[in-house]
């Protein structure tokens, strides 16, 4: 049964038709991957489904369950929850504080105290740094809290856009590493990410959106053996 199911998406910003009918599923236990040049539409994707922006058309369920009209926050609490592109922590405030934010739709004080300890041994720098200022952590600690703060809220979908922009090479490979690891744990996983060779090394299924339209569908083995693909988003 699919988990998440988008049907026929259509969103506009003013005049602009910046998604023209974009139709994907996730099947629960999934990672699934959207990849593309700039301006394709894959980050569009991911705010339209987390409530962020309206569709003018189209459909999208969480097991049957419509969320289009939803607000943000009605999503979250839903089991859509997305990691933005550029982290946006809460930079003022502790590690320990932003992984309490990600909880705030939650009240069971046990199970959110479990979460948080399971968060810490996900990212044991985490734990090392749980009173510091989350604006002065690094890059890629930046990125483990974001996803952190993401899974406190015991998301049945996680939206991740971009996890691995501004990484150095070695922390990109931690970073799909840990996916990889989350997605083990139960969570599925909706991937909109520039690097498509490491993308599609993680996924099950993949989409690649041009210019608000989804051009292919496949399995990732299949995606990665297309010579367009190869030719466009592979190097080769």
């Amino acid at each position: 049964m699919t988990l998440l199911d988008v049907e026929n998406l259509h969103v506009y910003y003013g005049q602009i038709h910046a998604l023209k009918g974009i139709t994907l599923h996730v099947d629960p236990g999934e990672i699934v991957t959207l990849i593309g040049a700039n301006g394709a539409g894959k980050s569009t994707t991911l705010k339209t489904i987390s409530g962020l922006l309206r569709p003018r058309e189209g459909r999208i369920t969480l097991s049957g369950q419509d969320l289009a009209a939803l607000p943000a926050h009605e999503v979250v609490a839903k089991g859509v929850v997305q990691v933005p592109e550029g982290r946006r922590i809460f930079g003022q405030l502790t590690v320990h504080e932003n992984l309490s934010m990600g909880a705030y739709t939650r009240t069971e004080r046990d199970g959110i105290d479990g979460d948080l300890e399971r968060i810490f041994t996900l990212f044991p720098r985490l734990k090392e740094r749980r009173a510091q200022v989350a604006g002065t952590l690094s890059g890629g600690e930046q990125q483990m809290l974001a996803i952190g703060r993401a899974l406190m809220s015991q998301p049945k979908v996680l939206l991740l856009d971009e996890p691995s922009m501004g990484l150095a090479p070695v922390l990109v490979e931690q970073i799909f590493e840990t996916i990889t690891g989350i997605n083990q744990l139960g969570t599925t996983v909706l991937l909109v990410e520039q690097n498509a060779y490491m993308a599609l090394q993680i996924a099950q299924r993949g989409y690649v959106l041009q210019t608000g339209e989804i051009a292919l569908s496949g399995s990732a083995k299949d995606l990665q053996a297309n010579v367009e693909v190869r030719k466009a988003y592979l190097g080769g």
